[in-house]
C-alpha cells in the first residue's frame, strides 16, 4: 500500500462542519486519481475480502471507483446504494436511515435480493454510519453480509467498534490514519 499510503501523507485537512476530513486523490480526485493508486487499493481489497460472495456492495459516494475496481478485477456484480429514490414499483428498493460523518439522510439499495451473499466495499471507515447503514439495508433486502473492507481507517472516530457493536461484523482495513490538527499520520 505504498502509494495509498503516499496519498494520505500528503493529504489536507479541511473542516465540514464540526468534522474535520482529508482531501486527497484516492477518495477526492484531489489531484486526479492515478490509476496506480486505485489499482494498488483494489489489488489490497482483493487479498483480504472474501471471495464466497455473489456481489459486491457500496455507497455512490466515495467508495464507488474503489468498489468498480474490484468488480471489475474479481468478475464480481456490483450493487451502489444512491442517496435518492427511483420510485419505480417493479424495483426491490430498501431504502434504510444514515447518519455518517458528514451526511445525514436515506439510503436507497437496488441489486441485491434475498439470498445473496455479499461483501461492502468503502473507501474509508470513520465513524462508521455508512457501513452500518449498509448493512442493515443488505439484511433487510434478505441477504447475507459475508464480508467488509474499507481501504482506510480513521482510527479516531472508531469505526471499528461502532460497526462490531452494531452489527456483530468485524471490519477489514488496509491501511491506518490518524488526523491531528494540520496533519495526517499513516500509522501502519
Amino acid at each position: 500500500m505504498m502509494l495509498l499510503k503516499e496519498v494520505y501523507e500528503s493529504a489536507k485537512i479541511v473542516n465540514m462542519g464540526a468534522t474535520r476530513i482529508t482531501v486527497n486523490e484516492f477518495t477526492d480526485q484531489l489531484p486526479a486519481l492515478r490509476p496506480e493508486v486505485l489499482l494498488e487499493a483494489a489489488r489490497g481489497v482483493i487479498e483480504v475480502m472474501d471471495w464466497h460472495v455473489d456481489k459486491i456492495v457500496t455507497e455512490e459516494d466515495k467508495g464507488a471507483p474503489l468498489a468498480t475496481a474490484v468488480s471489475i478485477l474479481t468478475g464480481i456484480p456490483m450493487a451502489i446504494a444512491r442517496w435518492y429514490s427511483y420510485s419505480l414499483d417493479e424495483v426491490n428498493e430498501v431504502c434504510v436511515d444514515l447518519e455518517s460523518e458528514y451526511y445525514q439522510g436515506q439510503l436507497y439499495l437496488n441489486g441485491v435480493v434475498a439470498g445473496d451473499r455479499v461483501i461492502i466495499v468503502d473507501d474509508t471507515l470513520s465513524t462508521g454510519g455508512a457501513i452500518i447503514s449498509l448493512v442493515e439495508a443488505v439484511r433487510k433486502s434478505g441477504a447475507d453480509v459475508v464480508d467488509v473492507v474499507c481501504a482506510i481507517e480513521k482510527v479516531q472516530n472508531k469505526g471499528k467498534k461502532h460497526v462490531f457493536e452494531k452489527t456483530g461484523i468485524a471490519v477489514k482495513t488496509l491501511v491506518r490514519i490518524a488526523l491531528s490538527e494540520d496533519k495526517v499520520s499513516v500509522l501502519d
